[in-house]
């Protein structure tokens, strides 16, 4: 009994110390490998709370069916707000480890909500905090995706100097698994101001689970000016041309979304006038101010075409189409001028004004390229404003899906069979009717500074490439087509530039009639200007299945794995293991000493001592 009282002692000082090193080591090691636990391949949504601890640091992974996406939103974090990025963060990699492409970083830096998007079906996640002994939360929520597959309704761009948007089915419930983008982009020199008449989304402090985001500028990543959700008719202003309004919902507790309208305010100081050229109109600005010192109303101008009425707002804004409100062209060697003239409105009792100056605003667009200049002159009597500036043709360039030119492909980059067939597209935007789009040059490089090596798919109107094809002359639009390079397959990206020419399609005599042009007989043949359009990269199509289980996977290495600490299970189990050790010894010693009692020491017999006989 004396062994087993000492086995009892021995027993329960080896559990305690267990139970201490197990705690002690847990704020050292990661908590956040318990609380994510798994998730089935099945599984395609789901929503973790972290809180995590000092000296964090684990890595899991999650893998979508085949043919799915995984996007994983971080809608709320908390993490120590003196510590840097590089001490305490959480990286999310393109792939089924750490070291595939890094999408993105998560920290107290952050002024955005960040959302990350896998290109195949796995996504993994680094989690790492430093020793700062701080509350710490994350809320996690990712879902599986289609790619190419969108809602209706959900997102878009809006261009207008004034418009309205809606959630997807506003006033009905709006989707689940939404994740919806509006850029909002109004002209230079403006900014925006975005009302929401209504928000209804599911309530909660910290706006997790289905909310608004409003960013300062053209992309997600911008500066946040507000994440909202509820029921709340919040305004914001920007503090530029640009504005980006996001969506997001889970699975569930669907309301109505929200509706929501804006309108431009003109940010510039315009003592005066000013006049900006672009591609299929001409903007003139007149101060309000000034108009007062003259003693006019601002609704007291017109144009050429009176019907065409300015736009009030802080400003007077005559926004005139190159192709209306009588707007004159001349067509010059290697130019085009729009011009139109801003005046009073002709008053029925012209005789109470004639002591007022007549204001004449004379507005001139040349369209040329790299310069821009602007003059006035006042007369004694008469205020007449010469308004010239030189402006810019837009163009821009896509691929599309087929020769039919309909869908433009919006992925960024996009990845190619070897030999597929690629359609490329240089559009003009303009209200002119009268102008032609020529491709002059196309060319290709692995770099986007185009910089050797290059190769030339058209040059000076000529085909170069025996896979090239060109469309003939479509209005504002030029067409080519091409196979995938051969040398794709070596290069990691490839960068497509083509050099347009834009011409009057009346003059048959222009360097776009005449096409095909070889070095020895070019000559200055008239064109009325020229740019460059760029677009890529365009990469390969490369495997991008990995290999894995389902769900979250601990990524903890062997080593690691050997020096995990006991978990309250393995604790539990080593106490059961020692109280049994425990017992069995106590019974096996009971019984040794139950043997020994019925034994006694006998007393041998001498050798000459008889034995009796039986």
């Amino acid at each position: 009994m004396e062994a087993v009282r000492r086995l009892i002692p021995l027993a329960l000082l080896i559990v305690s110390c267990l139970a201490e090193l197990n705690s002690t080591e847990s704020e050292g090691k990661s908590s956040c490998r318990a609380i994510l636990g798994g998730a089935s391949q099945t599984e395609n949504h789901k929503a973790l709370i972290l809180q995590l601890n000092p000296k964090d640091n684990c890595t899991w992974t999650v893998e979508s069916p085949e043919n799915k996406s995984i996007r994983i939103i971080f809608s709320y974090f908390q993490l120590d707000p003196d510590g840097g990025c590089e001490s305490e963060n959480i990286e999310v990699f393109d792939g089924n480890s750490t070291e595939g492409s890094l999408l993105g970083r998560v920290c107290s830096a952050n002024d955005y909500v960040p959302v990350f998007e896998s290109s195949s079906n796995t996504l993994t996640v680094q989690i790492v905090t430093d020793s700062a002994r701080i509350p710490r939360s994350v809320f996690i929520f990712y879902y599986f995706f289609s790619p190419g597959t969108s809602i209706p309704d959900c997102g878009g761009y809006l261009h207008t100097l004034e418009g309205s948007f809606t959630s997807p089915n506003y006033p009905r419930p709006h989707p689940e698994l939404a994740y919806c983008v509006w850029h909002i982009q109004v002209e230079k020199g403006y900014k925006i101001k975005l009302n929401f008449k209504e928000i209804f989304l599911e309530v909660d402090e910290h706006c997790r689970f289905d909310f608004v985001a409003v960013y300062d500028g053209s992309s997600t990543t911008s500066g946040l000016l507000g994440q909202v959700c509820g029921r709340v008719r919040p305004t914001f202003e920007s503090s530029s041309d640009s504005l980006t309004v996001v969506l997001s919902t889970d699975y569930a507790n669907s309301y109505w979304g929200f509706s929501a309208s804006y309108t431009s305010i003109y940010a510039e100081n315009v003592n005066t006038t000013s006049l900006t050229c672009f591609s299929d109109r001409m903007r003139a600005i007149i101060s309000k101010s000034y108009l007062a010192s003259l003693k006019y109303s601002e609704n007291s101008l017109q144009l050429n075409n009176p019907t065409c009425r300015p736009r009030i707002s802080n400003v007077v804004e005559f926004s005139i189409p190159l192709d209306g409100c009588g707007t004159i062209k001349k067509v010059e060697d290697h130019s085009i001028t729009y011009t139109n003239i801003i005046t009073l409105i002709a008053s029925p009792t012209s005789e109470l004004i004639t002591r007022q100056k007549h204001l004449q605003i004379i507005m001139k667009c040349e369209m040329e390229h790299n310069s821009t200049v602007e003059m006035m002159y006042i007369t004694a009597d008469d205020v007449i404003q010469n308004q010239n500036a030189l402006g810019k043709y837009n163009t821009s360039m896509a691929l599309f899906e087929s020769n039919v030119f309909e869908k433009p492909i919006l992925e960024s980059p996009y990845y190619v069979d070897l030999n597929q067939t690629l359609y490329v597209q240089v559009s003009l935007y303009t209200s002119d009717p009268n102008l032609v789009v020529f491709l002059d040059t196309c060319t290709a490089s692995p770099t986007s500074d185009f910089v050797s090596p290059t190769y030339d798919l058209i040059k000076s109107g000529c085909i170069q490439d025996e896979t090239c094809e060109v469309y003939p002359l479509s209005e504002h639009y030029g067409r080519f087509q091409f196979n995938a390079f051969k040398f794709l397959k070596s290069l990691g990206s490839v960068y497509l530039q083509c050099k347009v020419l834009i011409c009057d399609s009346g003059d048959h005599q222009s360097r776009c009639s005449r096409g095909c042009v070889s070095r020895g007989k070019r000559d200055i043949s008239s064109y009325k200007w020229k740019t460059d359009s760029v677009i890529g990269p365009i990469r390969l199509k490369r495997d991008r299945s990995a290999s894995g289980s389902s769900g979250f996977q601990d990524q903890i290495h062997g080593e690691e794995t050997q020096n995990q600490p006991f978990n309250s299970l393995h604790l539990f189990s080593f106490m059961v293991l020692v109280l049994n050790v425990v017992i069995v010894a106590t019974v096996i010693t009971k019984h040794f000493v139950n043997q020994r009692t019925g034994y006694k020491y006998q007393k041998l017999k001498a050798c000459n001592e008889g034995v009796q006989p039986q």
